[in-house]
C-alpha cells in the first residue's frame, strides 16, 4: 500500500458549493490531489489511499479518507470528487471513521490521531528533505504515508507533530512544486521501482 495525507489549512468542514471549490478553502487543490493519488488511464489504482485533513471553518479538524480499492462512481474531475466529499461532510462525525459512500469515510480526527494510528512509515515531503531517488537506491519505500501541505504549506505546530512520528523527510525536486505534482512524481518513482523488481524476478 501507499498513502498520502494532504493538510488543507483552510479547507472548510461543512458542505460547500461545487461551483466554487477555490472559495471553499481551496478544495480544488485537495480534489486534484485525490485524482493524482487514485487514477491512472481508464482505471483506478488498487493499492492507494488518501487522507484529507480539513482545518477550515466551522468545526475543524475533520478528516476524509478515500480508499482506492473500494471507490465506486468517482470520476477524476474535481467536481465528481468534491461531490463525494460534500456527501461525507453532511454526516455527523466523531473520532471513528464513518462511511458515507463506497471507499469514502469521514471522522473528526486531527493530525496527531491520524499519524498515531496510521500503521504506515511516515514520510514528510519538503524541499529540504533528502532526494527521494537517492534514498530508493539504498532502501525500500514500502507502506509509507507521504505528507504534503496545500498552497499554504504546513505550519510550525503541525510540522512539530509530524516530526514526532516521521521516518524520513524527502524531496522530489529542489523547486517548490504543487502538492498534486509531487504526488504524480512519487507515484511515478514507486511505479518505476516496482516495475524494475518485477523484471528482476521474471514476472
Amino acid at each position: 500500500m501507499r498513502a498520502f495525507l494532504i493538510v488543507g489549512n483552510q479547507a472548510v468542514t461543512e458542505p460547500f458549493n461545487l461551483n466554487s471549490l477555490s472559495n471553499a478553502g481551496r478544495f480544488d487543490i485537495l480534489c486534484r490531489c485525490v485524482a493524482q493519488t487514485l487514477f491512472i488511464s481508464h482505471n483506478i489504482r488498487k493499492n492507494s489511499e488518501i487522507y484529507l485533513l480539513l482545518l477550515g471553518p466551522p468545526s475543524p479538524p475533520k478528516s476524509v479518507l478515500i480508499e482506492s480499492s473500494e471507490v465506486r462512481s468517482m470520476s477524476p474531475d474535481e467536481r465528481s470528487i468534491a461531490g463525494l466529499i460534500v456527501k461525507a461532510l453532511k454526516l455527523e462525525s466523531n473520532k471513528c471513521w464513518k462511511r458515507s459512500s463506497p471507499g469514502v469515510y469521514i471522522s473528526n480526527r486531527g493530525l496527531d490521531d491520524l499519524l498515531h494510528h496510521s500503521g504506515y512509515k511516515i514520510v514528510y515531503m519538503t524541499e529540504e528533505g533528502e532526494d527521494m531517488r537517492e534514498l530508493m537506491r539504498r532502501e525500500k519505500l514500502k507502506d509509507c504515508l507521504f505528507i504534503l501541505g496545500d498552497h499554504l504549506g504546513i505550519d510550525k505546530k503541525h510540522e512539530e507533530l509530524i516530526k514526532k512520528h516521521v521516518w524520513k523527510s524527502l524531496s522530489v525536486s529542489p523547486l517548490s512544486l504543487q502538492a498534486d505534482q509531487c504526488i504524480t512524481i512519487i507515484n511515478y518513482e514507486l511505479d518505476r521501482d516496482e516495475h524494475k523488481k518485477r523484471i528482476v524476478m521474471g514476472e
